[in-house]
C-alpha cells in the first residue's frame, strides 16, 4: 500500500480536506465549501530503541515498544505519525534509521522523522527509509540555509521545522539539542524566518507544558499560527480532549500532536476525533 502524494503546501490534500455542502437559506442554493480538517498526531519519542516521555524534556519513563505503539496508531487511523529520536542531535549522530525503515513498513500513514537531520544527504536516507517529512531543529538553527536547500531538493512540503521553545524573562526563546541550549532567538521571529527559508510546517513545542498535561500553551501557539502561512502543529502539555480543542480554538493550530494521553491509552485516537467533531472542529473520521 502506498502513502498519498503530499500537496505543495504540506498537508496531504486528499486526505486533509473535506467539502461540506451548506444549504444558504437566504437564497434556497446550496453551495461548496472547502474546510481543512483539522489533525491529531501522535508522537513517538525515541530514545535507546524505546518510547520514552518525560517532563520539561526531563525524566524520561518508558511508554512502550516503538512498533507495538506504530501499529496502534496505525490501527487507530491516526491522522500522522511523528518520530523524533531525541538524543541524536545531543549526541551528535545520525537517527536510528534501522528503526525508522521498521516504522515505516508498517503504517500508511504519514510518516514525520525528526533527531539528527543536519544534512541533505541525511534528511534523503531518512526519505530513503520510509519518511514522508523530515522535522530538522539544531541543524536548521545552526545552518538556516540547510531548510532551503532541503525544500529546494525534496519540496516544501517534506521540511518540518521544530522549535521548542521556553519562556525567559518573559520572552519566547528558541531551544536546541533537545531542550538543554538556549539560543536566545526571539520564537516568533524565527518561525517568520524559517518560513521564508521554504519550512512547509512548523512543530512548535513549549518546554514549560511539555509532559504536564496542563494544556498547549495558547499564547505563543496562537501568536505564531497568525504571524504565518504555513501549518502550524501544537505540542506540549496535552492532558486531556479539552486541551486539544483549546489548541485549535484558542491556539488557531493546524495540528495537534500528543503522546502521553495516547501512549498510556487515556484516550483513543477515534475519541478524540469524535469529541472535536462534536465541538465544531473539522476531522477526518
Amino acid at each position: 500500500m502506498l502513502r498519498s502524494r503530499p500537496a505543495e503546501n504540506g498537508l496531504y490534500f486528499s486526505e486533509y480536506c473535506r467539502t461540506f455542502m451548506r444549504s444558504d437559506l437566504s437564497t434556497n442554493e446550496s453551495r461548496t465549501e472547502t474546510v481543512l480538517a483539522k489533525r491529531i498526531i501522535p508522537c513517538l519519542d525515541v530514545r535507546d530503541g524505546r518510547v520514552v516521555k518525560g517532563i520539561n524534556f526531563e525524566g524520561l519513563r518508558d511508554a512502550g515498544s516503538i512498533l507495538e505503539q506504530a501499529r496502534f496508531y496505525n490501527a487507530e487511523m491516526a491522522d500522522e505519525l511523528v518520530f523524533l529520536d531525541i538524543s541524536a542531535s545531543l549526541e551528535s549522530r545520525r537517527t536510528t534509521l534501522e528503526e525508522v525503515l521498521k516504522v515505516s513498513g508498517e503504517v500508511f500513514i504519514p510518516l514525520t522523522v525528526g533527531g539528527g537531520i543536519s544534512s541533505v544527504e541525511r534528511a534523503r536516507d531518512a526519505f530513503l527509509h520510509g519518511a514522508d517529512k523530515v522535522s530538522v531543529n539544531t541543524a536548521a538553527v545552526n545552518e538556516p540555509e540547510l531548510v532551503s536547500r532541503i525544500a529546494e531538493k525534496f519540496g516544501s512540503q517534506a521540511v518540518v521545522v521544530a522549535i521548542d521553545v521556553k519562556r525567559v524573562d518573559g520572552k519566547y526563546v528558541v531551544h536546541t539539542h533537545s531542550g538543554k541550549v538556549s539560543t536566545g532567538i526571539d520564537a516568533l521571529e524565527w518561525a517568520q524566518r524559517v518560513q521564508e527559508l521554504g519550512a512547509g510546517e512548523i512543530l512548535l513545542t513549549s518546554m514549560d507544558r511539555d509532559g504536564t498535561k496542563e494544556g498547549y500553551d495558547n499564547g505563543i501557539l496562537r501568536m505564531i499560527s497568525t504571524s504565518v502561512h504555513i501549518p502550524v502543529i501544537a505540542s506540549g502539555g496535552a492532558g486531556n480532549l479539552e486541551h486539544l480543542y483549546e489548541g485549535f480554538s484558542l491556539g488557531q493550530a493546524d495540528a495537534a500532536l500528543a503522546a502521553s494521553i495516547f501512549h498510556f491509552r487515556q484516550h483513543s485516537i477515534r475519541e478524540a476525533k469524535e469529541y472535536l467533531r462534536d465541538r465544531g472542529i473539522a476531522v477526518r473520521l
